[in-house]
């Protein structure tokens, strides 16, 4: 798999990363998640992972040709909002050597992979209800 670098939302230890690849899919770098409240809210299948980003590191996707990079809705089993503003996204879990090999990852973070057209259509707006998914709140 062969990836294209669109960005990244750094600070210190931190560094979510965005990529496009050759296989019409996105790639986001994002920390691991552990907390259960978030876990226990998804359906997350053998072979697929969960990691959480800014909402920034979407803005990249301009970089990619696409005319925003603000995620408009929220669809599962793609992605939540959580309570402190960032995604949860969940898709595939990137264990192709060769993508790795162009990635420094650390070992609090983990990569999924997620098909183009479902992030493009999170970036439209919704139609009829709202269709945002939140995060609920730990008790």
């Amino acid at each position: 798999m062969k990836l294209r670098f669109l960005g990244k939302n750094s600070t210190v230890g931190d560094c979510p990363t965005l990529y496009a690849t050759d296989r019409d899919t996105y790639l986001v770098q994002g920390w691991k998640v552990f907390a259960n409240d978030l876990l226990m809210q998804l359906e997350v299948l053998e072979g697929e992972t969960v990691v959480e980003v800014p909402s920034e590191l979407f803005e990249h996707l301009t970089k990619d040709g696409l005319p925003t990079g603000e995620i408009k809705r929220i669809e599962d089993p793609i992605m939540i909002l959580t309570p402190t503003g960032t995604f949860v996204v969940q898709g595939r879990e990137v264990t192709d050597p060769e993508a790795l090999a162009q990635m420094e990852i650390p070992d609090y973070e983990s990569v999924v992979e997620v098909p183009v057209a479902a992030i493009t259509a999170l970036l439209e707006e919704p139609r009829g209800a709202d269709l945002k998914r939140r995060a609920q709140p730990a008790l």
